[in-house]
């Protein structure tokens, strides 16, 4: 099936050893003579970062040598990832969309980013099916669509859509037209996810320089001002998912020594056991199952998003939803008080998903979780006192608090905006490839042709031969 003959060709690690300075490898002088010399093309314009979230996006630019976070039109510094389509035919993105979703939840596009570059027929959408208000639906292709009103999108589209609205606000901000970002993107999502997420950039318009990893661009918000040589882990559980990354920062160069992850693990799981939680127990106390109720159930869920997040500070919360249905006696409310030991123990097997995860990168980057210097906490997730407890008993020691969670991947991703447009100088990132990568050959069988956790850019060559004789095709996969 293959043939004996196999060439190599990429570039060397940056460095053969972790105390080494890499700032003396190959690999990191050719990049800095690359850039110093304007890259592959030179960048016309601004470049804007955006983190595109699954919960909550943001949108970030470089003033001068200083990053700074873009305020949308209402005020806010993050944007919710959310699309609405009225019954008028109007779109909705944002803060607007998110206001309408209790009223309108069928037609109320959330947590998209999930199901951006998966086929219908994947387990986490046939189980995302069962927990959202909105239709998924199947394209020909075997991708994973939406539809709202009577129209089908594919989550490429409402990506697009949000990333539109980012444009805008940097637009407004700025007072100028921008078309050069760098997006990023879960650390291990795959080459399809990462090709539905450029395509969601032209969508909106926007052409992306870079698709950026969200711990990396993490590390690079954290490390910009940092002298120190240090190796660092980034610990990132927001909306959807969940990233491990180990850097090693050396003299202004970022490597990535391991990525690891979950791509379907975040925020929306804890609030959807809490809703899960609260139906099981609306269900016991009143003999009502509100689980086919799209209204109730929305109304819930922004119950329990808003719960969780005032149990990251508080002891205690009240959850009230009046008026939440009836019945033949009359309507029916939720009432009931929930507590910071309740909600730890209903998602604690969540957080307990992440330690192996941890694990495997530490394992992969050959450190002992001792050997971390810094431990940085992104994502919304990671401010629940749960969550850093877990963080701190793996790896002994308290994370730091230098960077702001919810704001830290756009500014990364800003920074490397303007190393790609030649405004950063100093900064030389080396990102790794979080999946091993390879074609099918005859039989189903998967032939790797790039180990994971390759620092990339990467090339490797192979011979194959036909499975038969005077074979004029072949198809890859």
């Amino acid at each position: 099936m293959l043939s004996a003959r196999l060439s190599r060709s990429y570039l060397p690690r940056a460095a053969s050893s972790f105390r080494a300075p890499v700032v003396r490898s190959p690999l990191a002088s050719s990049f800095r003579r690359h850039y110093a010399d304007g890259g592959d093309d030179k960048v016309k314009g601004q470049v804007i970062g955006i983190d595109l979230g699954t919960t909550n996006s943001a949108v970030a630019v470089m003033e001068g040598k200083t990053p700074r976070i873009i305020e949308n039109a209402e005020g806010t510094r993050t944007t919710p990832s959310v699309v609405g389509f009225t019954k008028e035919g109007e779109r909705l993105v944002g803060i607007a969309a998110k206001r309408q979703a209790v009223v309108n939840p069928e037609n109320t596009l959330f947590a998209t980013k999930r199901l951006i570059g998966r086929k219908f027929s994947d387990a986490e959408v046939q189980r995302d099916i069962q927990q959202v208000p909105y239709k998924i639906v199947q394209h020909t292709n075997g991708d994973a669509w939406l539809e709202a009103q009577g129209q089908k999108y594919s989550p490429s589209q409402i990506g697009g859509f949000v990333l539109g609205k980012m444009k805008e606000t940097a637009e407004a901000f700025l007072g100028k037209s921008i078309k050069n970002a760098v997006v990023t993107v879960p650390a291990y999502f795959n080459d399809s996810q990462r090709q539905a997420t450029k395509d969601a950039g032209q969508i909106s318009g926007l052409n992306v320089l870079r698709v950026v990893n969200e711990p990396t661009a993490a590390a690079l918000a954290y490390g910009l001002e940092k002298e120190n040589d240090r190796i660092i882990a980034v610990y990132d559980l927001g909306g959807g998912t969940f990233d491990i990354s180990v850097l090693e920062i050396q003299k202004g160069v970022f490597e990535v020594k391991s990525t690891n992850g979950d791509t379907h693990l975040g925020g929306e799981d804890f609030d959807i056991t809490l809703v899960r939680h609260l139906v099981q127990q609306f269900k016991k106390e009143q003999g009502i199952d509100l689980s086919n109720d799209r209204m109730a159930i929305q109304r819930i869920r922004e119950a329990a998003e808003k719960a969780k997040i005032e149990l990251s500070s508080s002891l205690q919360t009240d959850i009230n939803l009046p008026f939440i249905t009836a019945d033949s006696s009359g309507p029916k409310h939720i009432n009931t008080k929930m507590s910071r030991s309740q909600l730890e123990q209903l998602v604690d097997p969540l957080i307990s998903r992440t330690v192996d995860p941890v694990r495997k990168a530490l394992k992969d980057a050959n450190l002992q979780a001792k050997e971390i210097q810094e431990v940085i906490l992104v994502g919304g997730m990671t401010r629940m006192p749960k969550v850093t407890e877990s963080v701190k008993s793996i790896f002994g020691r308290e994370p730091a608090k230098s960077v702001n969670p919810d704001e830290a991947v756009a500014i990364g991703a800003a920074i490397q905006g303007a190393v790609l447009a030649g405004e950063v100088m100093d900064v030389l990132l080396l990102d790794v490839t979080p999946l091993s990568l390879g074609i099918e050959t005859l039989g189903g069988v998967f032939t790797r042709l790039i180990n994971r956790n390759t620092t990339i850019p990467t090339k490797k060559s192979q011979i194959f031969s036909t499975a038969a004789d005077f074979q004029s095709a072949v198809e890859i996969k």
